[in-house]
């Protein structure tokens, strides 16, 4: 009667050692994270030194030993800035009402027309088609203020539904800040369009689903990411220009906006760089709170609207 014998315990494995990185490796890395934090500072530090500057002392502005931190830190130009006590007749509110009336009303226009015309452009053929896609891409190479001469000539004839004229009042810049973020979000949003499969819309129509539950409940979530993207580029554009605001609205002082607030700090006789940084810091926190608002979106955007498998 023969015996089975346990086959022999296999030797435990050495433990892997920590790998080490060569040294030309290590200093190329090294050499990496530098240059990005050189990057970082160069592209951080006017930021830092404008809201630095906006809470300085006009005696630590006009000093001649600059300072990283403020040594008595002061709200002096907010307050100024805001209540308008440095220029009578500049009402901040009223400035900060325009400007969020006009970019946002251009974002939801511009967003509205650029999906649209995106996904005529990406699912369907017509005449001229690809001319108009040539079109986009030679506008966008034009600059705004090239245009600005033409498309004041062309608005001073041109006349609102009620009757008022385009120039002088915030329907003009409205309509203007539309159309110069169109070229760039409809190119952006049709390659969006272009990388949705066919087949996903194809399902949903053997399923019986209709043109417009097509496009909310499948082509609309796996496009929001690029729709969020385009909001941005539009938000930014329409609530830092100035060009178009000033030579449009011209003496309408009752619909400037708030980056014209700006050219009233610029005297004859001196310039207020405490209240210019003051209101540049405060021109620059709706941009910041719009994108942390929908930076979550950009990411969520992807993976909405999927088929279960």
């Amino acid at each position: 009667m023969s015996t089975a014998t346990a086959p022999p315990a296999a030797a435990p494995r050495p433990a892997r050692r920590p790998r080490r990185l060569r040294p030309a490796r290590a200093v190329r890395r090294g050499l990496l994270y530098a240059a990005g934090a050189a990057v970082f500072l160069f592209s951080v530090f006017p930021v830092y030194w404008m809201v630095v500057t906006a809470f300085k002392p006009v005696s630590e502005i006009f000093s001649g030993t600059p300072r990283l931190v403020p040594a008595a830190p002061t709200l002096e130009h907010f307050d100024r800035v805001v209540n308008g006590e440095l220029i009578p007749g500049v009402d901040f509110w009223q400035f900060l009402l325009n400007s969020l009336i006009v970019t946002l009303g251009a974002v939801t226009a511009g967003a509205l027309v650029s999906l649209l015309a995106a996904v005529a452009v990406a699912r369907f053929k017509f005449r001229l088609r690809s001319a108009f896609i040539v079109l986009l891409m030679v506008i966008q190479m034009v600059p705004m203020e090239a245009m600005i001469i033409s498309i004041f000539i062309n608005f001073r004839q041109i006349q609102d539904g009620t009757g008022v004229q385009m120039l002088g009042n915030l329907t003009g810049i409205l309509v203007v800040y539309t159309a110069v973020s169109l070229p760039i979000t409809i190119m952006m949003l049709r390659g969006f369009v272009n990388a949705v499969p066919k087949e996903l819309e194809e399902a949903a129509a053997i399923d019986g689903a209709g043109n417009w539950t097509i496009f909310w409940r499948i082509l609309m979530p796996l496009v929001a990411p690029g729709l969020v993207a385009a909001s941005i580029f539009a938000f930014i554009t329409a609530w830092n220009e100035f060009i178009v605001a000033l030579t449009f609205l011209g003496r309408s002082t009752d619909h400037y906006t708030l980056p014209l607030t700006l050219s009233y700090y610029f005297g004859r006789f001196g310039t207020e760089w405490g209240s210019i940084m003051a209101a540049s810091t405060l021109l620059t926190i709706p941009v910041m709170v719009f994108f942390l608002f929908v930076q979550r979106r950009m990411v969520s955007g992807l993976t909405m609207g999927a088929v279960k498998g």
